[in-house]
């Protein structure tokens, strides 16, 4: 399984993914699910995979091949908007699933999605949920968070402190934490996680980290988290001894 997050925010995107995939328990393996592609001063694209190993990897690859061929429609360095990037990415995954999920489905599921983020200049950081059909929906201020894969465990702590008016730094710890509760609650996700952060218009890539198991930052924030909330749950009222 998988776990992909990207968070809107005015002043950028917090983007998410961790890297473990597998098809049964004992054929588990670690993979980037968190592709870049930037042009400078120009344009961040960021694209985070999660279904079917071989269907993301070969759309993310064909993106990366088609970059700069000046091909419209195919060539995300010619988009003019994020949302035309969206738009190609649908495509090419419906192009992919086109091709092979003939040959996949008598042995297993070739579907996919992802989540696409980034800016190009003369517009705000976006960021768009693809579906495996292809089409996709696009985060906003009153739904400032997507998520794809193992989603569950890692939406309560979003829907209850995180808001389009988040800095990124709150929106960063957010991101972990949500990381945190997925990890401790299915084996099928698991780190290192791969994250940006992105400060609009900066077009740089710079604040990319990987983050394993063994860092003092996760390792720190994960314990004070639990700590914290053990406190906090000590600390409210007991349930009455008799209801009503």
């Amino acid at each position: 399984m998988t776990y992909c997050l990207g968070i809107l925010l005015p002043t950028g995107l917090v983007l998410a993914s961790d890297s473990r995939s597998n098809a049964g328990v004992d054929q588990v393996q670690r993979v980037c699910k968190l592709a870049l592609m930037s042009v400078p001063e120009n344009r961040v694209i960021a694209i985070q995979s999660q279904g079917n190993l071989a269907t993301t990897q070969s759309v993310v690859t064909q993106l990366r091949q088609a970059a700069g061929s000046g091909e419209v429609g195919r060539d995300v360095n010619l988009a003019r908007t994020m949302f035309d990037v969206a738009t190609i990415v649908g495509g090419k995954l419906r192009e992919v699933l086109d091709a092979d999920a003939k040959y996949v489905e008598p042995y297993g599921d070739p579907s996919a999605s992802f989540l696409v983020g980034g800016q190009i200049a003369g517009e705000p950081p976006r960021l768009f949920e693809i579906y495996s059909a292809g089409n996709f929906v696009e985060a906003t201020d009153r739904s400032c968070f997507l998520q794809v894969g193992e989603t569950k465990y890692g939406k309560p702590i979003l829907d209850r402190a995180l808001s389009f008016d988040s800095s990124l730094e709150h929106a960063a710890k957010l991101a972990l934490l949500s990381f945190d509760a997925t990890v401790r609650s299915n084996l099928s996700v698991g780190l290192p996680i791969d994250m940006l952060r992105y400060e609009a218009g900066s077009f740089s890539t710079a604040n990319f980290t990987t983050i394993e198991a063994d860092n003092a930052y996760w390792r720190r924030l994960r314990d004070g988290y639990a700590e914290g909330l053990s406190s906090l749950v000590d600390s409210l009222p007991a349930p009455p001894a008799v209801w009503g």
